[in-house]
């Protein structure tokens, strides 16, 4: 298999990940846990970007291995925030924590260990998908200014 096949297959997962959360009211949650103003507006306009993202990283496989990693990378932070979650919520059960622990650890080393096997993994390459994804994972932190006076219409 490819990384491309399988950085798509990171994109199918993602999917399935997301209808968990929708059908157990992941905003709900977050909200419950982090005490910030999440609604499902916030929901499916940060979803439509991972989405946009993993056909991005999918079609880069090929030829930008650092930029094709990122999605995996995101979809393993992803399950570290989700297991914080857990944790946070006093091991409750999460909304997405099913599909990040049986999908996205086991598919997310899947893309790292093909990009080994193909040379394209160097410690750059590594680190800085890593790096990319934590950035782009921590951006819903904007939730936390949105609301001050300052970035009001």
């Amino acid at each position: 298999m490819a990384l491309s096949d399988l950085i798509w297959l990171a994109l199918a997962a993602y999917g399935v990940h997301m209808f968990e959360e929708y059908m157990l009211d992941w905003p709900a949650w977050a909200r419950a846990v982090s005490g910030l103003h999440i609604e499902w507006a916030d929901f499916y306009v940060v979803n439509a970007l991972v989405l946009v993202l993993g056909i991005v990283c999918a079609n880069l496989a090929a030829t930008v291995p650092l930029l094709a990693l990122v999605f995996p990378a995101l979809l393993l932070i992803n399950t570290v925030v989700h297991i914080v979650g857990v944790i946070a919520a006093r091991w409750r059960f999460f909304p997405g924590i099913a599909t990040a622990l049986v999908l996205f650890i086991p598919i997310g080393i899947a893309c790292y260990l093909k990009a080994g096997a193909l040379g394209v993994l160097t410690g750059g390459t590594l680190w800085g998908s890593l790096a990319l994804a934590l950035v782009l994972h921590a951006t819903p932190a904007l939730l936390l200014v949105r609301d001050r006076p300052m970035f009001r219409p």
